[in-house]
């Protein structure tokens, strides 16, 4: 008799520890352990983290450390750290955080626009996932990429269509690239090349004419007419003297693309350049800048006319005055100066 209460107690004890245990496990695993009262907190994981960084990166979410890191370690979690963006829900308990850090990488939203350079492209999307300036720069200006891909120094800007996408924020510099050349490749369907084709144009010059006239107006529904006169001139031979391509060159040769030139002068049209179109016929070599795709779509859609020259119009502000013949124009031309003369406008 005595044995059996002995037994007994031993199973009671047994039976009371384990449930202590099981009740210790599951408080664990499952009770919420999270500190922030938003809805959701949302942490970004290096390439190259191990557990150690998660850790800190976890350490103002969630309340309990000891046991995270326990269901991390029997999950593991702990020995296989993964890159990207998470999010941790407010009350997720630790294994609801450990499966998400393990398989729910986030997208990100990554967009740009009006770039004016490959390098100011490059801090743009540093910005927005992993990988620095740098090694971004490094992957978009690679000469072997851009020449087995029909790109060069003047033109690898084109490559890359303004718009928003969704890429990992722990995608590499070599992966962005590689994607942006498929949505390059998507972007010219069959409709836009043969477009193109009837203008006589490639698709890397009719982005190079679109980042002209893109500069040229911010007045989209001007654009198509804008358009139409460059086209014009390049049929007819004849110069296509935009200033902004004067100015870009103006840039490129001070080496300073911040600097701000609200007039061109006489002076500034003598500057040796290939991208100073008073000076050399055709197209600049490359894209002077990012145009929206409603710029390249104008050049594949301008406007039908005979204008050959256009000012800003003085009247009709962010606008301009199309002419048709140089007499025309130059009354247009007059107006303008005389507007920007009073303003005192000198650069």
């Amino acid at each position: 008799m005595y044995i059996k209460r002995i037994l007994l107690i031993i199973v009671i004890a047994g039976l009371i520890g384990g449930g202590i245990f099981a009740y210790t496990v599951y408080n664990a695993i499952f009770s919420p352990n999270t500190s922030f009262e938003n809805k959701e907190a949302y942490i970004y994981v290096p390439s190259d983290a191990d557990f150690n960084e998660v850790r800190e990166l976890v350490t103002p979410l969630i309340k309990d450390m000891s046991s995270f890191e326990k269901v991390a370690q029997r999950k593991g979690y702990a020995s296989n750290v993964r890159g990207g963006k998470y999010v941790i829900k407010k009350g997720a308990n630790n294994n609801d955080i450990i499966n998400s850090l393990r398989s729910q990488n986030i997208p990100v939203k990554v967009a740009f626009n009006n770039q004016e350079t490959i390098a100011d492209l490059a801090g743009r999307i540093a910005m927005q996932i992993e990988p620095d300036s740098l090694t971004l720069l490094q992957a978009f200006t690679d000469d072997d990429f851009l020449k087995a891909n029909g790109f060069n120094k003047n033109t690898e800007l084109a490559m890359y269509i303004p718009n928003s996408y969704e890429f990992f924020w722990n995608t590499s510099g070599k992966e962005f690239r590689e994607r942006m050349l498929k949505e390059y490749k998507r972007f010219w369907t069959d409709a836009r090349l043969a477009k193109a084709k009837a203008l006589n144009l490639t698709p890397a010059e009719v982005i190079t004419l679109a980042s002209v006239v893109h500069k040229e107006t911010a007045k989209v529904d001007e654009r198509p007419r804008v358009a139409g006169v460059y086209l014009n001139r390049l049929r007819k031979g004849i110069l296509l003297q935009a200033d902004p391509t004067v100015i870009y060159a103006l840039k490129k040769h001070k080496g300073d693309f911040n600097i701000i030139i609200k007039r061109v002068l006489y002076k500034d049209l003598e500057l040796d350049s290939p991208y100073n179109t008073y000076k050399y016929a055709g197209l600049p070599p490359g894209p002077i800048a990012m145009p929206d795709i409603t710029a390249i779509d104008a050049v594949l859609n301008p406007e039908k006319h005979e204008y050959i020259y256009f000012v800003a119009n003085v009247e009709n502000f962010g606008y301009h005055k199309f002419a048709k013949t140089l007499a025309q124009h130059n009354r247009n031309k007059a107006q303008y100066v005389r507007w920007i003369n009073a303003q005192k406008i000198n650069r």
